[in-house]
């Protein structure tokens, strides 16, 4: 019996000139992200291969070096829409889902009206996700699994493409809950931020006093 073909074999012509769009777009990418975030060039690239992949990356690093911004720059360079959430101790699911408000219609009627929460975006932060209680932190299983979340018995779609890079502190555990495996099971890639060298420090001192700063055109839409 012969071996059944790779799945390689059923790309289409469409499909090999799309990945050596990416090839070629990779480097621009990098420029452009390079205008705001000094070194740093391996986070860069694995969140990269994140994106490409359709998975959510867990970051973990000190305060200060420019997790957020590089998530925020990512979104501007490719054209998605993103969201910041701040975890903390009294965030509760219906903060990032959204919830169901009573409204009064034009008829005179009352009626459930539902209001989307930060989870709605394309490139969502989630900024110190371990400092939310399990509750809280459950509330991203079906977001990041289905993409879609359920309020009220109603499921609501998700917009594509749909990531979530979470950030961890590993310098400060105290009032912190650490991930279910359920939880870190969702993440593809767990990545640590290192510290600048001397050189990049000068770099990042240079930049964040100076007059001017570059920013970051759209690469893709």
């Amino acid at each position: 019996m012969s071996n059944p073909a790779p799945h390689s074999a059923s790309l289409s012509e469409s499909d090999v000139a799309l990945l050596r769009e990416v090839r070629d777009l990779y480097p621009a990418i990098v420029r452009e992200i390079g205008k705001r975030i000094v070194g740093q060039q391996e986070l860069v690239r694995d969140l990269i291969v994140g994106l490409l992949a359709q998975g959510h990356c867990l970051m973990i690093g000190a305060p200060g070096l420019a997790k957020t911004l590089m998530v925020r720059t990512l979104a501007d360079c490719l054209g998605l829409d993103f969201r910041r959430i701040q975890f903390t101790p009294d965030l509760m699911p219906g903060d990032i889902l959204g919830s169901e408000i009573l409204e009064e219609t034009g008829d005179g009627k009352r009626a459930f009206r539902f209001v989307p929460g930060p989870i709605f975006g394309q490139l969502i932060l989630a900024d110190e996700i371990n400092r939310t209680p399990p509750k809280t932190q459950a509330a991203l299983l079906e977001a990041m699994q289905e993409r879609r979340v359920t309020v009220a018995g109603a499921t609501h779609t998700l917009k594509a493409p749909f990531f979530v890079h979470a950030t961890q502190n590993p310098i400060e555990q105290e009032g912190t809950y650490p991930l279910p495996e359920a939880q870190l099971d969702r993440f593809m890639f767990c990545l640590h931020v290192s510290y600048p060298t001397r050189d990049e420090e000068v770099q990042v001192l240079l930049r964040t006093t100076g007059a001017t700063e570059e920013q970051p055109s759209l690469v893709l839409s």
